[in-house]
């Protein structure tokens, strides 16, 4: 499975693991629907809502495993 990063894209993430849905909604990103989903990086998602990049990135890999 492909590594998720700072530069991924959130529609890919959820394209990589649709689990990570329930992770992202649970960090307060709701805006999966929302056109910016489609070229908006999980970095630049973290800095709009106050998440913290490496504990997010850490969880989404892990669910990879």
């Amino acid at each position: 499975m492909a590594k998720i990063t700072k530069d991924t894209l959130i529609m890919d993430i959820v394209q990589i693991n649709p689990d990570a849905v329930r992770i992202l909604q649970s960090y307060g990103m709701h805006c999966l629907g929302c056109a910016l989903a489609h070229m908006e990086t999980i970095e630049q998602a973290v800095g709009v809502h106050g998440v913290d990049l490496e504990k997010l990135l850490e969880e989404l890999n892990n669910l990879a495993e």
